[in-house]
């Protein structure tokens, strides 16, 4: 395994910065990763339990580190995800190391995740389609509002809300399913109020706004609070699945 670490993707942002961990066999599947930590902590250092032996399994890691609450405001974290997969799709244009492109995050990370795949436009600024990526891996993300971005509008955080800072806001945009990923849900039965049931509901609507959903795979962690579970065998099992 090699490891790359500290690549700057945005030179005016010192926080912007990511890890390569690569197998010895290239190309290779990636997984693109954000962490979690409520938008305001946390690390790319802080990978879930495991992760690292992604690449023993011939799959190729990437950590992201982007700005955070409060020194960054909606939608900074979401402008540097979006700007952290542009950068590796030129990185890998030039060095060849990845074959098919898996994202995804945890708690907070997965809420970016979600935001990038059903509010195009981040990505679309970028000329990217989220549909040209073989996977997208979303493990305890929050589909409506973040309870941080409520309390940047100095709002209660317990509050629940759906407009432009939540990606079930964007599920009924039309758009050509014919090309649509598999989505892979990762939610604890007993996660943080509110999340299991919001999860349930975002599956839902895309059944109903006629998604594949041969397409969209749940995962629900019997008996398990918020990520206290590793993700690691599904991650593995659902890249390794095509």
């Amino acid at each position: 395994m090699k490891v790359i670490k500290n690549l700057c993707y945005d030179n005016e942002q010192e926080e912007c910065t990511l890890d390569i961990y690569l197998p010895d066999t290239k190309p290779s599947p990636v997984f693109i990763y954000f962490h979690g930590g409520g938008l305001e902590s946390g690390s790319k250092e802080e990978i879930p339990e495991n992760m690292k032996q992604l690449p023993m399994r011939d799959i190729a890691l990437i950590s992201v580190d982007y700005r955070m609450y409060p020194s960054a405001k909606f939608p900074d974290y979401i402008l540097d995800a979006a700007k952290s997969i542009n950068f590796i799709k030129e990185y890998n244009a030039n060095q060849h190391l990845f074959s098919d492109i898996y994202v995804g995050g945890t708690s907070a990370g997965g809420y970016l995740a979600m935001m990038l795949y059903f509010a195009r436009h981040y990505l679309g600024q970028y000329g990217i389609d989220p549909d040209e990526f073989k996977g997208w891996i979303f493990d305890a993300g929050q589909p409506t509002v973040h309870f941080n971005v409520l309390r940047e509008r100095g709002l209660d955080p317990r509050l629940v809300r759906v407009d432009e800072a939540a990606p079930i806001y964007f599920v009924d945009k039309d758009i050509d399913k014919t090309n649509q990923p598999r989505l892979l849900f990762i939610i604890a039965e007993n996660d943080i109020s509110n999340r299991y049931e919001q999860t349930m509901m975002l599956i839902k609507t895309l059944e109903q706004f006629k998604y594949d959903m041969n397409k969209v795979h749940l995962e629900i962690m019997k008996d398990h609070k918020h990520c206290s579970y590793s993700i690691y065998e599904m991650v593995q099992k659902f890249i390794k699945a095509e």
